[in-house]
């Protein structure tokens, strides 16, 4: 998956506020499964 910088900058900010380091995988998994969870 390409993402422009902006994006990349905004994901590595989501991994700096977890209390877990993640990798940007599985951020993306997360913010992914959480979108799909708040619209059902």
């Amino acid at each position: 998956m390409r993402l422009h910088p902006a994006d990349i900058a905004a994901l590595d900010a989501y991994i700096a506020a977890q209390p877990e380091p993640l990798t940007r995988p599985e951020a993306i998994r997360r913010i992914l499964r959480g979108a799909i969870t708040a619209k059902a």
